[in-house]
């Protein structure tokens, strides 16, 4: 069977890009072809290396490399891993289906391990999209995440924990919060396709909610409006988005391959500097 291809993005190629491509490599060297890349890329971090090393993985074959490099080859996924790479590459030319994952700089994060917490965030990220990509059955169990050491947080978003959880509690908004964390960015006709839901005002009060309680933000382009978890929430409310779809993906499985059939899909603008 040929192997599928997954090209990692980020600004520097010189940490979490490096990451998830070396754990990729190393849990489904059989099934993808992994490479990673920046729209600016620097020296590949020491830091990075001895992470992953510590992790048991190797890391002899990594080396920063431009995007242009691979201008003109095809992917089947390309996944975005920070919001600037994102924003400069919404839509990679080439991309047969591409995901924009935002995880915090190693490097300017804070905490006592950074790095080996970026890691394991990756580590998990990844274990779920082998459970979604390889079409497992709903009733496959994911390895069980390991426990990140609690960081300290920065000043960001305020979030009311009531208002946060009470949003957790309809069926509808806890899909789109499952479905936005694994995509990274989408719009309210991909959600109405994805939930098979015909009424849009319902889908677009549900988004405004959580719009209104910061969990999520958007974007606007053309006649679309794109929404996605806010970058600048709380690492704990980040962590509860993450865990609650990486621990119960067989949840939004079948809501994920009907959004793969949707036909005439929104285009998020198509450049990548």
């Amino acid at each position: 069977m040929k192997k599928k291809s997954v090209l990692f993005l980020c600004t520097g190629n010189s940490a979490r890009s490096q990451m998830a491509e070396a754990l990729l490599r190393s849990k489904a060297a059989d099934q993808f072809e992994v490479f990673s890349a920046g729209t600016e890329p620097e020296q590949v971090d020491p830091r990075a290396i001895d992470a992953i090393q510590k992790f048991g993985v190797d890391a002899s074959h990594l080396v920063s490399k431009n995007v242009q490099t691979f201008a003109g080859q095809a992917f089947d996924y390309v996944i975005t891993l920070c919001d600037k790479a994102n924003s400069e590459c919404r839509r990679f030319p080439g991309a047969g289906k591409q995901l924009a994952w935002d995880f915090p700089d190693p490097k300017t994060r804070k905490g006592n391990h950074p790095f080996s917490s970026t890691l394991t965030e990756l580590n998990n990220r990844l274990s779920m999209f082998l459970l979604v990509e390889s079409k497992a059955s709903a009733t496959a169990t994911m390895e069980t995440p390991i426990e990140v050491e609690p960081l300290a947080e920065e000043a960001l978003t305020d979030v009311d924990p009531i208002a946060f959880y009470k949003c957790l509690t309809d069926d509808i908004r806890l899909k789109t919060l499952m479905l936005t964390h694994y995509h990274g960015e989408l719009c309210v006709c991909e959600l109405m396709a994805a939930l098979d839901e015909e009424s849009q005002p319902k889908v677009s009060r549900n988004l405004a909610l959580l719009k209104k309680a910061n969990i999520l933000s958007d974007r606007k382009h053309g006649q679309w409006v794109f929404y996605r978890i806010n970058s600048a929430l709380p690492l704990w409310v980040k962590s509860v988005i993450a865990q609650t779809t990486e621990n119960n993906i067989a949840l939004i499985l079948p809501y994920l391959e009907r959004l793969d059939r949707m036909n005439n899909r929104p285009d998020k603008v198509s450049f990548c500097r």
